[in-house]
């Protein structure tokens, strides 16, 4: 089964899917479409664009024939979470760049770029430099140790109990954090496109979420997110040419254009976002080591047959990768010369319609009309759905596979039982997704996401880099150690002002917390307590523990007894 035979499926089923998708979504969106007059929230009503609306209705059938499809091939715990390893290393390259490529990136990081210029670059940058970490030091490793999660690396020669209920937890804190984010930017996308309530527009998502994953499971969530990656490339492709076309393609002309609007050439320096170095460095730890540490880009490596291939994914992902935040970088800048002084994208008291986070659509029909702007809007979305679906796959997997399945169950579970676990973990975190949604919904969604990189750069990364390299790691070290960075990052993260002031309502100035990235403090303590943790471990199952650490490495760089996927 491939991509051809999803090209050859019937129309009829294409136009019913499509038809049953729009009934839905306009059967929720009517009573808000009649009742609604003057304002929504905190924004005007905007015109309704029937294109973009046809626009996003098509995706959303598209997506549904494809969970359709997926549905019939997941038939077990392998199909679910790792489309059974048939997932060549292009394929998996680009589904791992439309998993990356998220609202945080597309929407947020040109808004930051937009709103302040040359620091918004930030975001881009540490995003990037994680991936070389995944390419040298845990893709093949990954491949060649694990089976559906990074917890099944950890717990190879590592007890499996407490490793699982630790990866777990790592799991779901960072999987929680990434979906705030998500979810802001497709309530913000849906409310500008529908003049919908945001908190309608947040359950509309939500509900399609749970579908995709619901039913496809990893076959459905990877072919939407390459088909969404193929689609952002180019629409973000063409976004920035027509920018830089108004400018001879001369990016000085359009930096200096910038600059004259802004009245200000310090949108060409650092400092206009981050206000202090520590806060800078900290930011950086986290999307850097972040990146080696998220769960549902570490659980794509298993969706590929061997450890050639997972190499192979990563390269493909960084390239487009890359090649994506060039684009950003480019249309941040386009959205402060052709959308920020613009009072077509603004509201009547001069704030941008939709929100900031929604500068790039606003560009998109700058630059390209009402059909660019359909069409951008539904990439948009598809973009926010793709990243969701793999979320909360991820999360699902924790669940179902470490938490029933291997330290509930001790590795005897059915498989059938593991996937009704799955569904209804899926279900569950559909409606938390929702919930936290609702209640971050004034946040920028790159920082929200920041804060997911964090933690997974404080909990999730050192535990699994320390059990891979260094012999001398325990159980108890990296349990108690990652646990300690997992912690201490929640904290500093709830005590900080993007949560303390911005989302519990506390007067400005009053978080505890002084910095905005606890990473650069919480996950040196992590790589701390697990050293030192394993270092006076001289217990009998310690010993065990690193005497198999030989066995281990040559598996890991060898591939030697590695558990090889069906192929379908």
């Amino acid at each position: 089964m491939n991509a051809i035979r999803l090209g050859i499926l019937l129309p009829k089923k294409i136009f019913k899917a499509m038809w049953l998708s729009a009934l839905v979504l306009f059967t929720v969106a009517l009573p808000e479409l009649c009742l609604a007059a003057g304002t929504i929230g905190e924004t005007q009503k905007q015109d309704t664009n029937w294109l973009a609306i046809i626009m996003f209705a098509f995706f959303v059938g598209l997506s549904l024939l494809i969970t359709k499809w997926a549905a019939t091939r997941t038939r077990s715990a392998a199909d679910f979470y790792t489309a059974g390893g048939s997932i060549t290393g292009f394929q998996n390259g680009l589904a791992i760049g439309g998993d990356f490529m998220s609202a945080a990136s597309f929407l947020g990081i040109s808004a930051a770029v937009m709103a302040t210029g040359f620091d918004g670059l930030i975001y881009a940058i540490g995003f990037q430099v994680g991936w070389p970490l995944l390419t040298f030091l845990l893709a093949e490793r990954l491949r060649n140790l694990g089976r559906f999660t990074f917890a099944d690396v950890m717990a190879y020669r590592l007890q499996q109990v407490p490793i699982r209920i630790f990866a777990a937890s790592g799991t779901l804190a960072t999987v929680l954090f990434y979906l705030i984010g998500q979810m802001v930017g497709a309530g913000q996308l849906i409310k500008l496109l529908f003049g919908l309530d945001y908190h309608y527009a947040v359950i509309i998502v939500g509900i399609l979420m749970i579908a995709y994953v619901l039913f496809g499971g990893m076959t459905a969530t990877t072919w939407v997110q390459i088909i969404k990656a193929c689609m952002l490339l180019g629409g973000a492709t063409f976004m920035a040419a027509m920018v830089l076309a108004q400018y001879g393609f001369n990016l000085e002309k359009l930096f200096s254009a910038a600059v004259a609007i802004k009245k200000s050439a310090s949108i060409m320096g650092p400092g206009g976002f981050i206000k202090d170095p520590i806060s800078a460095i900290s930011l950086g730890v986290a999307l850097m080591f972040g990146t080696a540490g998220l769960p549902h880009i570490l659980m794509r490596f298993f969706t590929v047959p061997d450890a050639r291939e997972a190499r192979k994914s990563v390269l493909w992902a960084t390239t487009w990768i890359g090649y994506f935040y060039v684009l950003t970088f480019i249309i941040g800048f386009g959205a402060i010369v052709f959308v920020s002084t613009n009072p077509d994208f603004l509201d009547a008291n001069g704030v941008l319609r939709g929100g900031a986070n929604m500068a790039a659509v606003h560009l998109a029909n700058a630059v390209g009309g009402n059909v660019f702007l359909g069409f951008m809007s539904a990439v948009a979305f598809a973009t926010i759905l793709a990243v969701v679906a793999g979320l909360t796959l991820s999360g699902a997997s924790a669940i179902s596979h470490d938490l029933y399945a291997a330290a509930i169950k001790k590795g005897k579970a059915a498989s059938k039982d593991e996937l009704k676990v799955s569904k209804a973990t899926t279900i569950v975190l559909g409606i938390i997704a929702i919930f936290l949604g609702i209640v971050f919904e004034k946040q920028n969604v790159a920082y929200m996401v920041s804060l997911a990189f964090a933690i997974a750069a404080s909990a999730n990364f050192p535990a699994l880099i320390l059990s891979i390299l260094w012999k001398g790691c325990t159980t108890r070290g990296t349990v108690i150690g990652g646990s300690v960075g997992l912690i201490s990052a929640l904290v500093m993260t709830l005590l900080s002002d993007a949560v303390w002031v911005s989302a519990m309502g506390n007067p400005a100035g009053s978080a505890p917390f002084p910095y905005s990235s606890p990473a650069i403090f919480s996950m040196p303590l992590a790589f701390l307590c697990i050293w030192a943790i394993s270092l006076f471990d001289h217990s009998a199952e310690a010993q065990k523990e690193r005497d198999a650490f030989d066995d281990q490495k040559i598996r890991s760089e060898t591939g030697l007894g590695a558990f090889k996927a069906a192929s379908h």
